[in-house]
C-alpha cells in the first residue's frame, strides 16, 4: 500500500466519522413526536404513583449516577416545569419526574433509551407525548409542552 493510498483512507475514514458525528448531533436535543398507539412504550401509569405526575403534563428524565449532562438537564426541566404551572394553590399542572436506570434497567429496552438523559413529555393522561434524546433544546421543549397544554384546555 502506498503512502498516498494510506493518507486516503485515513482522510475517508475521518470524513465519514465527522459527517455522523454531524447527524448526530443535530439529532441530539429535537423533540420527536409520539404518534404510536397505547401500548407499554407510550404510557407511563405504572413508572410511579399519580401524585408524582402533574395534572396537565410531567417531563419524565431518564438518568443514571453517571450521566454528565443530567443534573443540568434536571434544572432545566425544573425551571420550565416551574414557569407552566405557576398556580398559587390546588394540584401541580407541571411536574419533573427522574427515573434513576442503573435502579430500573428494564425501563431501558420498554422505552428504547439509547442515552442518557432521554426526556419524555407526558400528557395528563399518562400517554407519552414527545420524546428527546439528549438534553432538550428549550425552543423545542417549550413549544411541545405549549402544544400538549393547550390541547388540555380544548
Amino acid at each position: 500500500m502506498t503512502v498516498a493510498l494510506s493518507l486516503a483512507i485515513v482522510a475517508g475514514v475521518l470524513a465519514l466519522a465527522t459527517a455522523l458525528g454531524l447527524l448526530l448531533r443535530s439529532r441530539t436535543g429535537r423533540a420527536r413526536v409520539v404518534t404510536s398507539k397505547v401500548s407499554d412504550a407510550t404510557t407511563v401509569a405504572d413508572l410511579a404513583d399519580r401524585e408524582a405526575f402533574g395534572t396537565a403534563a410531567t417531563l419524565l428524565q431518564f438518568s443514571t449516577p453517571t450521566c454528565a449532562r443530567c443534573p443540568a438537564t434536571a434544572r432545566q426541566l425544573d425551571a420550565v416545569a416551574a414557569s407552566k404551572s405557576s398556580t398559587a394553590d390546588g394540584p401541580v399542572r407541571v411536574r419533573r419526574l427522574e427515573i434513576d436506570l442503573a435502579e430500573r434497567p428494564e425501563l431501558a429496552r420498554r422505552f428504547d433509551v439509547m442515552q442518557t438523559p432521554t426526556v419524555l413529555l407526558v400528557d395528563g393522561t399518562q400517554t407519552v407525548r414527545a420524546r428527546f434524546g439528549g438534553p432538550p433544546r428549550q425552543p423545542e421543549l417549550i413549544a411541545a409542552l405549549d402544544a400538549v397544554l393547550t390541547e388540555e384546555h380544548s
